[in-house]
């Protein structure tokens, strides 16, 4: 029996590509993508690598948003903190200038308002992964320091910078509030008035000690301000990240539709290429010789 030498080149062009087939059903069924490499689909391919790069950038957006949150949602937690303590001193201070205290009622009422100003100094030296919350933009290791010399009886070793975290594209939040802007305001002086307070319960007068409480209540006007810059920000980052959230999905969607295989197609595409090499096959066994003796004959 005698071959056509054609069309033994047919044949086994033709099973090597069913076998190619084959093999790209099988990959792509088990990956999930239709194109694997750019010569796939160049213009795919160009088009996925650019969603990919916005999906990075939306991850690090996301990233960061969520450490400005925290940092935030940290801060504004200290000062309510810090303002329920200025409330206490407040009630501690209106007992203490009551006229009917001795000296040594107001005594132990000072030692209730150093507590509550210890309590204070505790939360403006807050950090956060090591960071101070409240010295600006300074590395160190105390936003505050008692310091006898000072009005405050404090001195402010942090600065006035602000830190900004991006976001999103042109997207930045402020995620800190400078500690002398909330703790030695003019405009309510928080460790000052605290600091006062508790030197005029030990030997101030009635008069005296009701101003200084009264300066406590504006420090906490002040403070309370400060709290809604930084729920400004924490509105202003959950929005950005539901914004975010979107975009992740409308990129993944983006992304699977350029490079992806419907799971159906797949089956259906590999069920196809299996019967085609099955064919090839079974048309090869038929036609090609099956040995080397007959192919001589």
């Amino acid at each position: 029996m005698r071959v056509d030498p054609n069309l033994s080149l047919i044949l086994s062009a033709g099973m090597q590509g069913t076998e190619q087939a084959l093999n790209t059903s099988v990959q792509q069924l088990a990956s999930g993508q239709r194109v694997a490499v750019p010569s796939d689909n160049p213009y795919a391919a160009a088009a996925n690598l650019r969603s990919l790069a916005a999906s990075s950038n939306v991850d690090r957006y996301t990233k960061n948003g969520e450490a400005a949150l925290s940092q935030a949602q940290m801060a504004d937690s200290a000062l309510s903190n810090v303002i329920s303590d200025l409330m206490q001193a407040v009630t501690l201070g209106t007992r203490g200038a009551d006229g009917t205290m001795n000296s040594a009622d107001r005594a132990s009422i000072a030692a209730q308002v150093q507590s509550v100003l210890s309590g204070v100094v505790s939360q403006a030296n807050l950090k956060s992964n090591g960071v101070g919350l409240f010295s600006g933009t300074a590395s160190v290791t105390d936003a505050f320091v008692a310091d006898s010399t000072s009005p405050n009886g404090y001195t402010y070793q942090g600065n006035s910078g602000v830190n900004q975290t991006t976001i999103g594209d042109g997207t930045q939040v402020n995620t800190n509030i400078p500690g002398d802007q909330i703790f030695t305001n003019s405009g309510g002086n928080v460790l000052g008035s605290l600091t006062q307070l508790v030197t005029v319960l030990k030997s101030g007068t009635t008069s005296d000690i009701a101003d200084a409480t009264a300066a406590v209540s504006s420090a906490i006007a002040n403070v309370s301000q400060q709290r809604v810059i930084y729920a400004g920000t924490v509105n202003q980052i959950n929005a950005q990240e539901s914004y975010l959230s979107q975009e992740t999905i409308s990129l993944t969607s983006q992304q699977q539709a350029l490079t992806g295989i419907d799971t159906a197609t797949a089956i259906t595409n590999l069920t196809q290429a299996q019967i085609a090499h099955s064919a090839v096959l079974a048309a090869a066994a038929k036609i090609l010789p099956t040995s080397l003796l007959d192919y001589l004959k």
